[in-house]
């Protein structure tokens, strides 16, 4: 029983750490991007929420799927 859940939270943990991490770097190349070229602003943003979104979905999708695979 315990080693079950220690399982679910490894994956979990998988699950939301990943996306998390793509979040984060996302953001960093996107300040670096506006610190460089402030003029691209819109391009850069729409550029930032097509790839947020895509994350998101990602991350959704992930734990939606764990949860039916430990579903009880």
């Amino acid at each position: 029983m315990v080693a079950e859940a220690f399982i679910i939270l490894i994956v979990m943990l998988i699950a939301v750490m990943g996306p998390s991490v793509v979040i984060a770097v996302l953001g960093h190349a996107v300040i670096k991007a506006l610190g460089r070229n402030p003029a691209a602003a819109g391009k850069i943003f729409w550029a930032m929420v097509a790839m947020l979104i895509s994350v998101e979905a990602i991350s959704i999708i992930a734990m939606l799927i764990v949860f039916q695979l430990f579903a009880k």
